[in-house]
């Protein structure tokens, strides 16, 4: 096969995404867009173009078609959630594989995701979409306590928070309603806000490849949660065997969402509870995982999501090549400040206090960096991760235990 040339569309933060380029890079030639100067991108890269804002779709467009002319362009690729929708359109108008913005809204949008799925009767929480306090709380009082308030269109966990009371739902509202200055490269909407059924349960996530409308899941996480009533994602474990890839039902789900959804190319990540009354889709992203799911993976003997994410992103028929060696349980942990406002001096882990099983950690905050823990900081609030291999979760979760209590983060 020959090697294709590939788009990419921001490289996101070294610590979090440098192995996908890694990966890609070795299979495709890769032209990177990004908005400053390259640094450690470009051992990955055959060339790079410098722009000035990423929500102009004309301006990237004319960089695409700028360089499909020295090179002719088989993909383009975004892993970034606040940009993939601009990445399709970038593919639609290069008429390049991919490039359906309308099939990428529907999962951007989760009011269009719910509404999509409701349609083809997947399970799913009961969710409505309102403007404004009284709305929410007409429609709480209705679906009955808990619930779950989550902005309409934004990333990550921003702005999702559990109310267990009239009370509580006023404050939710108001800090989901606060969160759209967070991300303001994101779409607002004037009905903004989703107040949904709290589906009670362990929660994980699914990565697939999907191609020519044929969907693999390859990737399985256990998600860990924390600071409530928020959301951050605190860790993941991924474990190659686990015993829910024999879960038909799940299975059955995770490509029923796909379908209602309209969604034939590309690879997504979908979070999903466990209820006492089966599978429930929380959300759908159309692109590869985050907080290292992907890397956990491969760490753990699976198969390499991006390479497959290149492919399905070219037209091409995906590549699932498993690691060599023996499959373990990978898990990831992210550390957080003490308290809100610390600005960082250091953050560095104790060798000496390093279990074996810890087999890559560092900091995600650098010296000057002012960090929170969650609501304050969250997902950005982060100021160290540690990722454990073992024979089993319970075994990297107390090596990942151990790693916290070897974790120093100075503040100035």
């Amino acid at each position: 096969m020959t090697m294709g040339h590939l788009l990419v569309i921001t490289p996101g933060i070294r610590a979090y995404r440098e192995y996908l380029l890694r990966s890609i890079s070795r299979d495709f030639r890769v032209h990177l867009v990004l908005t400053g100067p390259p640094t450690w991108e470009l051992a990955y890269t055959a060339g790079h173009t410098v722009v000035a804002d990423l929500a102009d779709v004309d301006g990237l467009v004319r960089v695409a078609r700028a360089v499909d002319a020295e090179r002719a362009l088989d993909g383009v690729i975004c892993w970034d959630e606040t940009w993939i929708e601009q990445t399709a359109q970038v593919a639609a108008a290069l008429g390049l594989p991919g490039g359906d913005p309308r099939c990428v809204e529907r999962c951007r949008d989760k009011h269009l995701t719910r509404a999509a799925l409701a349609a083809a009767r997947v399970p799913q929480p009961r969710s409505v979409l309102v403007a404004g306090r009284a709305e929410a709380l007409a429609v709480a009082e209705d679906i009955g306590y808990p619930v779950v308030v989550k902005p309409r269109a934004l990333a990550g966990s921003f702005g999702v928070v559990r109310a267990d009371s009239p009370t509580a739902l006023v404050a939710a509202v108001e800090f989901t309603d606060a969160s759209g200055a967070w991300a303001p490269d994101l779409p607002t909407h004037e009905r903004n806000i989703l107040v949904e059924e709290f589906a009670r349960g362990p929660e994980i996530s699914v990565d697939s490849v999907v191609h020519r409308g044929t969907v693999t899941p390859v990737c399985l996480a256990r998600k860990e949660v924390g600071f409530a009533p928020y959301f951050e994602e605190t860790g993941h474990v991924v474990d190659p065997d686990d015993p829910l890839w024999s879960d038909t039902t799940l299975t059955d789900v995770v490509v029923r969402t796909h379908a209602a959804l309209d969604f034939t190319d590309g690879v997504t990540h979908t979070e999903i509870r466990l209820t006492p009354a089966g599978p429930k889709v929380i959300e759908v992203n159309a692109r590869i995982g985050g907080g290292m799911i992907p890397l956990l993976n491969v760490m753990g003997g699976g198969p390499d999501l991006a390479p497959a994410a290149a492919d399905v992103a070219c037209g091409r028929t995906p590549r699932l090549r498993a690691a060599t060696g023996g499959r373990r349980v990978a898990a990831i942990r992210f550390y957080y400040p003490p308290e809100d406002d610390c600005v960082i001096a250091d953050v560095r882990f104790e060798e000496s206090g390093l279990p074996e099983q810890v087999v890559r950690c560092g900091p995600l905050a650098a010296a000057g960096e002012v960090k929170s823990p969650p609501p304050r900081g969250l997902m950005d609030g982060r100021v160290a991760y540690a990722i454990a291999l073992a024979d089993d979760a319970a075994a990297c979760r107390a090596a990942l235990d151990e790693a916290g209590r070897a974790l120093r983060v100075d503040v100035a």
